[in-house]
């Protein structure tokens, strides 16, 4: 389908669903959990919106500016993929060996920019996915869309961390821990595709 022959509409809609998916607020929920696990409703309810603005914050960055800043460090997307896996799985390793406690001197604000708002939820994919759409907004109408539309992904997300924190006084603490446990996996998982999916950019670019 051309995009040019598409409503502003159906156009925003296209990077709604794109950023949905690529972000995926629902499997983020465990991680979080497994990171505020500790903290008070007020703190984790802060946290939830800090995510979320954070998140938004990178996005509309890479949005604006994402082409140069690349280019002007002269970063590759495989390389900025690579150390996103990176950095999660230095994440993951804390939540499966249970080490959280070692870092609980960190603020909280640093638990909402890191791992929570870059690189979980603005992550490679997200960035690259919204720079793309980007490069296809002709009109101003467009432009309108996908701000609306990166702005409702982030409303979902924010939304979406603050339901699961309901979660948290449900189970009690060995079932935290064993959310703990399986967004560790979780997380291991996503940060090893990422690093996978880095190394075959880099090998089909050489």
């Amino acid at each position: 389908m051309n995009l040019n022959n598409v409503s502003a509409f159906t156009f925003a809609a296209q990077a709604f669903v794109t950023l949905f998916v690529i972000m995926d607020p629902p499997g983020a929920t465990p991680v979080f959990l497994a990171l505020v696990a500790d903290k008070s409703t007020k703190v984790r309810r802060r946290l939830a919106w800090q995510a979320a603005c954070v998140s938004f914050l990178v996005i509309a960055l890479f949005a604006l500016f994402g082409r140069f800043i690349l280019n002007y460090l002269n970063i590759s997307l495989a390389a900025l993929q690579a150390a996103g896996g990176l950095l999660l799985l230095l994440v993951a390793l804390e939540l499966l060996t249970d080490k959280r406690d070692e870092s609980a001197n960190t603020s909280d604000a640093n638990i909402a920019l890191v791992p929570l708002g870059t690189p979980l939820l603005a992550g490679p994919g997200a960035i690259v996915a919204t720079m793309i759409f980007v490069q296809r907004v002709h009109t101003p109408s467009y432009a309108v869309g996908l701000v609306i539309a990166v702005v409702a992904v982030h409303l979902a997300i924010a939304i979406a961390l603050l339901s699961s924190t309901t979660i948290l006084k449900v189970i009690r603490p060995a079932g935290v821990t064993l959310v703990a446990r399986i967004a560790g996996l979780l997380l291991a998982a996503i940060a090893v595709q990422m690093v996978v999916d880095a190394v075959k950019a880099f090998s089909i670019s050489w």
